[in-house]
């Protein structure tokens, strides 16, 4: 009788080691005899946890990279919005000014204004683009059928393989109470009813299991191909904006140098003239003006002009000029040069270098002398 109790205690606690395997592992088998665990069940449950979290994961990112994107979009509008009231502003002030020193600043508004508009027209094909060939395609993924239909598959395998644990278990509590007393037929009736119960889930959830791990895989390859496509579009599409914004910024840079550079008197680069030097003064004034020298004064009046740029002397004969300086322009060669007098000084300088003006300031003439 010792015996007999000794050898059902060792069974119940076998049972009890069991029951415990079963509970804290997921596909790892079920009970010592193998009736429920087989080694490709449990790769193939392997493969659908690994597929369900890569999935899953993929979502997440998906989703991270539509709210991304919807957020640049409303922060880039609202940007479109301040830089075209810019471009009004750079527009208005460009038509209006009438500053009596000259139109430089307005030009330059107008060029800035120019520009602008396009960058903002520019940055507006962006916005557009990242909606409709990023955030659209990537938004319908996530909501799509596909993924929720697959995700859907592999809960059901999985509520199915937690049916089949229980069901393997009540198999193993039926065949150690069998085995504890003498049986009878009611028992083995119930045992046999659970062990074909067993196999039935066995062989359904094999073949949802494999459905399952099909879509998924499909899922998976879906998700991959088309969350890599949107992202090489979005980097194409920024950097399209950015390459043709570069040159909207040269073009508008250039043009507002060269700008600057007539105003503030500085010299263009060097560039090998052939203009001939301007006439001596002994020549022009003096008793022994030739015919071919008094050929080359096309014309002898007197005007007021403005220096548009600086010019540096290179003989005595000729006159110092800075931008913005007034002159009293007195003969003009036809050989490029014109003489002149300016702030009690005479003497040759390049016509190019100035501009006639019509109306000039009492100040400014007092200057001149």
């Amino acid at each position: 009788m010792e015996a007999i109790r000794k050898q059902a205690s060792k069974l119940r606690e076998q049972v009890a080691r069991q029951q415990q395997a079963v509970m804290k592992q997921f596909g790892a088998g079920y009970g010592a005899d193998g009736a429920f665990a087989d080694e490709a069940e449990a790769q193939q449950h392997s493969k659908l946890e690994k597929l369900y979290i890569s999935t899953r994961a993929a979502k997440h990112f998906q989703r991270d990279i539509v709210r991304g994107v919807e957020g640049y979009i409303v922060t880039g509008s609202k940007q479109v919005e301040i830089g075209n009231k810019l471009c009004e502003d750079g527009k208005k002030y460009g038509a209006e000014n009438t500053c009596t020193s000259g139109s430089t600043l307005s030009k330059a508004a107008m060029c800035f204004a120019k520009a602008r508009l396009l960058m903002e027209k520019e940055r507006g094909n962006l916005l557009k683009a990242l909606g409709t060939q990023v955030a659209e395609p990537l938004r319908s993924m996530v909501m799509g059928a596909p993924l929720e239909d697959a995700r859907h598959l592999a809960q059901r395998y999985d509520r199915m393989r937690q049916e089949a644990e229980a069901q393997a278990i009540e198999v193993s509590k039926r065949q150690m109470k069998l085995r504890e007393t003498s049986g009878n037929g009611d028992m083995i009736s119930r045992l046999e009813a659970a062990e074909s119960k067993l196999q039935e889930l066995k062989s359904n959830m094999g073949v949802l299991g494999k459905e399952a791990v099909s879509a998924m895989t499909a899922v998976e390859a879906q998700q991959q191909r088309l969350t890599l496509q949107r992202l090489i579009a979005m980097v194409e599409s920024e950097r399209s904006y950015h390459q043709r914004v570069l040159q909207i910024l040269d073009q508008l840079e250039r043009e507002m140098v060269s700008e600057r550079q007539r105003i503030e008197g500085v010299p263009p680069p060097a560039v090998e003239s052939s203009m001939p030097p301007p006439p001596s003064y002994e020549e022009i004034n003096g008793v022994f003006m030739r015919n071919t020298v008094a050929e080359l004064v096309e014309s002898v009046e007197f005007f007021l002009a403005e220096a548009i740029q600086s010019y540096r002397a290179e003989s005595e004969t000729e006159l110092n000029l800075a931008a913005g300086d007034y002159i009293v322009v007195r003969k003009v060669s036809n050989n490029g040069w014109a003489e002149g007098e300016c702030r009690g000084k005479a003497g040759w300088f390049p016509y190019d270098y100035i501009e006639k003006r019509e109306r000039v300031l009492a100040s400014k003439v007092a200057q001149v002398f």
